[in-house]
Parts: structure tokens; C-alpha cells; sequence
């Protein structure tokens, strides 16, 4: 059992918490759903991108899927080696490709021709070869958020299978490129297997074309995606996700990559935050914290839904919108759900916030951003300490004129 209550009086609130024990246990339920075969999880930083949260996977052997040079720099200081590192993401600057070819990481995944012809003019510019993987978009419906699906050609992510292809022959026929890989990322948030396996055949079917073409790729890199439960969601078993991609690479000897985020962290999370009281706006309740959008964007961005919890508080219930202090009609954390009465300092507890939400939040309203702490084997510590006024000001205060 977690006491919110002492970590509420250590650290203060809002807060957010992550139980590093349960982040060991799902990297280790991946890892041995795809046992029988040769594979490397890479953390998807995007999704919590703590440096402490970094170094505990990576301590477990995990790589690191970047989407910035800063991700890829997080990941060094973490002490993940270059050859577990990948760097995607769909516009780079040529200074950041210089800094990926330079510290040798394992591929630059790639998501248009254009960009595979500026990594080939900075390998060439360097005198080295540019790893790569080439991001394919194989347009199949993830059934998942609009936002957060990346699939579809009408997404601005990866390339079809022809494109592809061409850009595999040019990589080939360059002495500064070495395509090693290949890449599909569908969406976020998945709960439907059916859509991945058929994303993987699809791929998997290039990979056997390609080797025809006598460009033979060591890396199968299934990207991430896997859902958690918010709600009431069925979720896919990893070894169920893991016997679908097998199924599909049937022929095939490569070493499958897979890039969860939301799968490895999200469940671990929990955002705590203090009732500052309640009000009334004709027959509308509201429950005002001291958390707010900017800490946690993720219901006014999306309409997600996070479960609520009021501590030891279970009487009186009623409907009411749990807001914060922001100046926005869009400051809430859920809109209409049944919650007991509650009274000045009352902790709220918000789940699976492990992803998505600290590192989407914001200094907007010039609000400081919250404290992180991690929990592992029974003792708690701070990972990074609470944002202050002097350090939201520290790069404007020197140019006041």
C-alpha cells in the first residue's frame, strides 16, 4: 500500500509518484513474451522522460527510442549504450543528425526521401556511415484516438511500401548509408491486436522483397503502442502480442524491437493532488485542486479519462467537475463523475499518470512545474525536486531592459 497521505507531508502537492517495482515487473512480462526469439525493448522516452525513470530501465537492459537529440542525450546520461539507442521522430535539424551520426547510435530511423538525403549529406560530410531504418506507414486503422494514431496515410508519419523501397535501393547504392532496420509505429494506446499483426505481416513481407534485392535488415522494430487499463479497457496479453508478430516473420531472422512507453510506465504513475475547496455554480458542483492542466493536459487535450480517487473519503456522493486553478474553461480533470464530499486539504489521487502526463505538462499561468518521486522496495525518494518562481525566470530575468 502506498501512504499518500506522509508522501503529501514529505514532498507536498500536487506531486506525481512512480512505483519503480511495477515498471520492473511489465518490462519483465515483455521481455519474456518475446524470449523465444531475438529482441530489445527500447524505452520510449517520450512518454517519461525522467532521467531517473530512464536509468531504471536501462539498468534492466532496455534501449531507448528518441524523439529529440535532448531524448537521445537523456539516454546517454542515463548510461544506456549507443548501440541500444534508435532516434525517430519526423523532422530533424541537420545539427541533430550530425550529433546522432557522431555518437554512433544504433539508427536514425527515417520518415520521408527528404530526410534520407540530408542524413547521407552529413554521414558524407563526417566521412562516416549513417545507420538507418526506414519507418514504413502500412495504412491500416489502429482503432485508436485520431491524435494519437500514426498508421494511416493521412497521418504525417513514416512512408508506403513503394517509397520505402526506393529509399531502401538508394540507401544500398550509398556509401555513406546502412539500412539495418525497418519500422512501423501505428498508434498509441492499442487495444486491438488484429491491427498490429497485420501491420507486421505487411512489413514483413517488404523485408522478404528487400532480400531479393540482396539488402538483407537485421532489425524489426514493431514500435510501441501497447494500451493500459484507464478504465475498462481489454488489453492485449504480451505474449499474445509477442506469438502475433512472431507469426508473422515466419523465414525471417531478425532481431525484433519493440518501443513501449504507456505499457512500461503508465500504470505505475499516480498525480497527487490537494482539495482547495468546493463551490457551486447554480446546481453545478466543482472541486477545486491545486493540481491543474497545465500538470496533467492530458483530459482537456484529449477527453481522456483517468480514474479518480478521494482518500478515505466515501460518503455523501455526488456529481461534480474536478478543476484546478488555471484561467481556462478547458482546466479540469474529469467532468461529471460521482465523487464523495470533500473538504479543504483532502488528497485526490489520479491514476495511471505514469505517462504522457509530466512530460506534457507546462509553466503556463507561470506555474511551476510539480516534484517527482520514485518509490522502489518499500522506500520513497525524490527524482526531481519541485520547479520554483527563480528557476521559471532564470533565462528571461538577465534581458530585462
Amino acid at each position: 500500500m502506498i501512504n499518500f497521505q506522509a508522501l503529501s507531508e514529505t514532498y507536498g502537492t500536487p506531486l506525481y509518484i512512480y512505483n519503480f517495482d511495477h515498471i520492473t515487473e511489465r518490462y519483465n512480462a515483455l521481455k519474456e513474451a518475446f524470449r523465444a526469439k531475438k529482441s530489445l525493448i527500447c524505452y520510449a522516452v517520450k512518454a517519461n522522460s525522467n532521467l531517473s525513470v530512464v536509468k531504471h530501465l536501462g539498468d534492466l537492459g532496455a534501449g531507448c527510442d528518441c524523439v529529440s537529440i535532448g531524448e537521445v542525450q537523456r539516454a546517454f546520461l542515463a548510461g544506456v549504450p549507443s548501440y541500444k539507442i534508435i532516434f525517430s521522430g519526423v523532422g530533424k535539424k541537420d545539427e541533430e543528425l550530425k550529433e546522432a551520426i557522431e555518437k554512433d547510435i544504433l539508427m536514425i530511423n527515417l520518415e520521408s526521401e527528404a530526410e534520407l538525403a540530408r542524413v547521407e549529406i552529413q554521414a558524407k560530410a563526417l566521412g562516416k556511415v549513417a545507420r538507418i531504418s526506414i519507418r514504413v506507414n502500412p495504412n491500416i486503422d489502429p482503432k485508436t484516438h485520431p491524435y494519437i494514431s500514426t498508421g494511416l496515410s493521412s497521418n504525417k508519419f513514416g512512408v508506403d511500401i513503394e517509397d520505402a523501397k526506393r529509399m531502401y535501393i538508394k540507401a544500398k547504392n550509398s556509401e555513406f548509408l546502412d539500412p539495418v532496420g525497418i519500422h512501423f509505429h501505428i498508434g498509441s494506446q492499442l487495444t486491438e491486436l488484429e491491427p498490429i499483426r497485420e501491420s507486421s505481416e505487411l512489413v514483413a513481407d517488404l523485408v522478404r522483397n528487400l532480400k531479393v534485392l540482396d539488402i538483407n535488415l537485421k532489425f524489426f522494430d514493431i514500435g510501441g503502442g501497447l494500451g493500459i487499463k484507464y478504465k475498462n479497457e481489454e488489453l492485449i496479453k504480451p505474449y499474445d502480442y509477442a506469438q502475433a508478430i512472431f507469426s508473422t516473420l515466419t523465414t525471417l531472422d531478425v532481431t525484433i524491437m519493440c518501443e513501449p512507453g504507456r505499457f512500461l510506465v503508465g500504470e505505475s504513475g499516480y498525480f497527487l493532488t490537494k482539495v482547495l475547496y468546493e463551490k457551486t455554480n447554480g446546481d453545478k458542483r466543482f472541486v477545486i485542486v491545486d493540481g491543474a492542466m497545465n500538470d496533467l493536459i492530458r483530459p482537456a487535450l484529449y477527453n481522456a479519462y483517468h480514474q479518480i480517487e478521494v482518500l478515505e473519503k466515501e460518503d455523501n456522493i455526488s456529481l461534480a467537475d474536478v478543476v484546478g486553478p488555471v484561467c481556462e474553461s478547458g482546466d479540469f480533470f474529469a467532468k461529471d463523475i460521482e465523487i464523495p464530499a470533500t473538504e479543504h486539504n483532502d488528497l485526490i489521487i489520479i491514476k495511471a499518470a505514469g505517462a504522457y502526463c509530466y512530460t506534457m505538462s507546462s509553466n503556463y499561468n507561470t506555474r511551476g512545474k510539480v516534484a517527482e518521486v520514485a518509490l522502489e522496495d518499500g522506500k520513497d525518494r525524490l527524482i526531481r525536486k519541485r520547479e520554483t518562481f527563480d528557476d521559471m525566470i532564470a533565462l528571461e530575468k538577465e534581458f530585462i531592459q
